[in-house]
């Protein structure tokens, strides 16, 4: 069968999660994700791609939780009350300054761009000096890459050996790798008790093959210098401002 290459946006990715296989792989993967947060009051987490129903799970008690949602896929209202923090965005051009973000969380994202390398470069700009990308991408080697039944069988799929390379360009170091969605890429899994019994058992070698989704952890690493390296100038850290606002509330004031 072949992959599924077009762009998802992003009222197929919130009406996916909506579904019950959407709600089992939403807690599938942020199970993989708990405790990834530094316990730092004032951290910044950044979410880019369709991160919306992972960032509340991660960090409850981060200092600032932003969404970002490259421009081809259209963005929407998030969170839905008070103060917006979701913004559409050229994802190889982000509006922040260098050194803005502790954690990046990639998900439906690194599939869905012309140039992984220049949006994972971006990434490393926008991350303090030693910060976290979380990555989550399709498996290759998976049926969900071969099934458009999910957002994991849109888009390119990777390989571990294809990410290995990917991040050692952009300068990361990984610091853990894991596979999640074990389940098939079928409906009547959805919210089953064996979805995570299936879960469980994938850190058996045996399985990690027909896992949906790679999990990344990686370490911003800072050199003296950076051959190709986009150069820009250094910026302080700021809070962005996202509109349009909700007209319920106020906007964000600077």
């Amino acid at each position: 069968m072949a992959l599924k290459t077009e762009i998802m946006d992003v009222v197929d990715l919130r009406e996916y999660y909506a579904t019950a296989l959407g709600k089992a792989t939403r807690r599938l993967i942020a199970a993989k994700l708990s405790g990834r947060m530094p316990q730092d009051p004032q951290a910044t987490l950044l979410g880019m791609g369709y991160a919306t129903p992972f960032l509340n799970p991660l960090a409850e008690n981060a200092a600032r939780q932003i969404a970002f949602m490259p421009a081809r896929r259209g963005v929407i209202h998030w969170p839905e009350q008070g103060l917006v923090d979701s913004a559409l965005v050229d994802e190889l051009d982000l509006p922040l300054g260098d050194n803005a973000v502790d954690v990046a969380l990639l998900i439906h994202c690194l599939e869905f761009t012309d140039s992984p390398e220049e949006l994972l470069q971006e990434v490393w700009r926008v991350l303090t000096p030693q910060g976290k990308l979380l990555l989550i991408v399709p498996n290759r080697s998976s049926l969900w890459a071969m099934r458009d039944i999910s957002p994991f069988g849109h888009g390119q799929p990777f390989s571990r050996q294809q990410l290995q390379v990917l991040l050692r360009t952009a300068q990361f170091s990984i610091t853990r790798f894991e596979y999640a969605l074990v389940m098939p890429p079928s409906k009547r899994f959805g919210g089953s008790a064996m979805a995570r019994g299936l879960e469980k058992l994938g850190s058996a070698a045996a399985l990690r093959g027909i896992s949906g989704a790679l999990i990344i952890e990686a370490q911003k690493q800072v050199y003296a210098y950076a051959p190709g390296r986009k150069v820009r100038r250094a910026l302080p850290r700021f809070k962005p401002v996202f509109l349009p606002a909700p007209q319920h509330s106020h906007s964000r004031q600077e």
